[in-house]
């Protein structure tokens, strides 16, 4: 019992084509584990309620795998060598622990639902946890952008100067931004958290589940009624998840690069403290900006994500592929780097200095021509001659910039709306939808 696979119908696999066939999964399930032991408890409830599992062998198991749960969350679990995945782990561990009642949990399932069901149950969690560490990463670049709001830079278009822009502004766009990545993350929540217990193999079971008796168990919105879409789902939640992932990965990648172009001698805008660059081997002078490369480097590796998903899953004809199998080594690896790309930035962010008179340098003389042109049009003057009369004296050498700037509207220099985007952040961090999920939860392991 010890070698038992789910599969295993006792004839002994080639240890090469075994080995090639199990990959990383001894690694990657571990991430599963936990999702693994509620997606049996939620299984073995139903079971017992539609009369499959006795009433009082249920409570047996159920102890079983609080016991196998808690083992993991003490991080005290570990896939055998001998053993192929994370779901043979835990029923092996189980029948361990109470006997051939533990060899029940299986019934029912099979190991694409079951998969299915921890993937959709771990990337749920993952979800809600960028929905709050971006969120509170986007605050903390809408705190940048107000206490910088009247701090000016240049702003530029094609790399060359255009007009006035302020940290303020800089600082809120990527606020803004990781805002929009927080819509994104919510508008998938919804797929990823429908329930594919019951499926089975990809065509239903002949048993008599209640398959809305595990989707309220467990907290999901719904379920896949189709068993084959719900196999269909295998590869688009993960296209979802990279596509959310490239799009962080996008204003991070960006970011990097402001930092990278902006503390250069040739722009000096802002600077790191010494301790968070490194030096040359021969120059003595260099403060470089490794950190702020390898954010870079790493966010396009991310931003390719999507690209490689797509690729594994293209081609495939209606049920279950073992390319599956791979996307695991595509997606998990990114949550972790993702997850520390997030650490840095929050980790560097506050400690950026800035350079507060960048504007009075001579080479931005012509920031305001802009608001040149506008003035001579609010004192009645077409738009067409203002802006050729400013060109003129741009030419003659003769041009003046406007004493004062005057912007009001919505979004601009005098009317950043940084409390409004505020506002948006923490509407959605108070409703995380993973709140009445954990609710959920802790009443199945309570009953």
């Amino acid at each position: 019992m010890a070698e038992q696979k789910l599969w295993d119908k006792g004839t002994k696999i080639d240890e090469k084509i075994e080995k090639f066939t199990i990959g990383k999964d001894r690694e990657l399930d571990l991430y599963l584990a936990e999702f693994d032991v509620l997606g049996s408890m939620a299984h073995v409830k139903m079971l017992e309620e539609v009369g499959i599992i006795s009433k009082s062998d249920y409570p047996i198991i159920k102890k079983g795998l609080i016991e196998i749960l808690q083992t993991i969350q003490s991080e005290d679990f570990s896939i055998d060598d001998h053993i192929e995945d994370v779901h043979s782990q835990v029923e092996v561990l189980l029948i361990q622990k109470i006997g051939e009642l533990g060899g029940k949990i299986h019934t029912g399932r099979s190991r694409n639902d079951q998969v299915l069901l921890d993937l959709k149950l771990f990337y749920r969690k993952k979800l809600s946890d960028y929905i709050e560490k971006i969120g509170k990463l986007a605050l903390l670049f809408l705190e940048k952008a107000d206490e910088n709001k009247n701090v000016l830079m240049p702003g530029y278009t094609h790399t060359q100067v255009a007009m006035t822009s302020s940290f303020g502004m800089w600082f809120g766009a990527f606020g803004e931004g990781l805002y929009e990545n927080l819509q994104f993350l919510n508008g998938i929540f919804p797929i990823i958290n429908k329930n594919p217990l019951g499926s089975a193999a990809g065509y239903g079971s002949s048993f008599p589940l209640n398959r809305t008796t595990t989707t309220k168990l467990l907290g999901f919105d719904g379920l896949h009624f189709n068993p084959i879409n719900a196999q269909y789902n295998r590869g688009k939640s993960e296209l979802l998840i990279a596509q959310s992932l490239a799009n962080i990965a996008l204003n991070i990648n960006k970011f990097a690069n402001d930092m990278i172009l902006y503390s250069n001698e040739n722009y000096r805008f802002l600077s790191l403290p010494t301790e968070l660059t490194t030096g040359s081997s021969i120059m003595p002078h260099k403060k470089n900006p490794d950190v702020y490369e390898l954010i870079r480097a790493h966010t396009n590796l991310i931003l390719n994500l999507p690209n490689q998903v797509t690729l594994m899953i293209t081609n495939l004809t209606t049920g279950y592929h073992r390319d599956f199998q791979l996307l695991k080594e595509l997606i998990f690896p990114a949550f972790e780097k993702m997850d520390e790309l997030i650490e840095i930035i929050t980790y560097t962010l506050p400690r950026i200095s800035l350079n507060n008179d960048i504007v009075e340098d001579e080479k931005y003389e012509y920031l305001l021509t802009v608001d040149a042109v506008n003035e001579l049009v609010m004192q009645g003057i077409p738009f067409r001659k203002a802006y050729l009369r400013v060109g003129k004296s741009i030419q003659e050498g003769t041009f003046e910039k406007p004493k004062k700037m005057k912007h009001t509207h919505e979004g601009s220099l005098g009317n950043l709306c940084i409390e409004e985007m505020k506002s948006q952040v923490d509407n959605i961090l108070k409703n995380n939808p993973y709140e009445s999920i954990q609710e959920r939860l802790s009443i199945l392991l309570s009953n």
